[in-house]
């Protein structure tokens, strides 16, 4: 029970609430860092997400891909973070 209880707690600080540092979760840390791989950057054409996601989720965050995707869009999503740090384009997220 007690090492249950060591688990659960790290997994919620560690995972699931934002870093205080920059209000990151870890999924979203992995995916700016395989964009940054990527070379991607704003005066970049754009590319696939499905290019990213099996990047970051090859590399990085082998947890499933909806996950990714999740995350990705709510960054480019205007009304989720102050700045968006996803520029989406077509219907990226709907």
């Amino acid at each position: 029970r007690e090492s249950f209880l060591d688990y659960a707690m790290s997994v919620i600080v560690s995972r699931a609430l934002p870093d205080v540092r920059d209000g990151l979760k870890p999924v979203h840390r992995r995916i700016l860092y395989g964009l940054n791989e990527q070379g991607m950057t704003p005066d970049k054409p754009y590319k696939k997400s499905a290019r990213i996601v099996g990047d970051v989720m090859g590399k990085y965050h082998p947890h499933g891909d909806s996950s990714i995707y999740d995350a990705m869009v709510r960054m480019a999503q205007t009304f989720s973070y102050r700045y968006p740090l996803v520029d989406g384009q077509g219907n990226f997220g709907s």
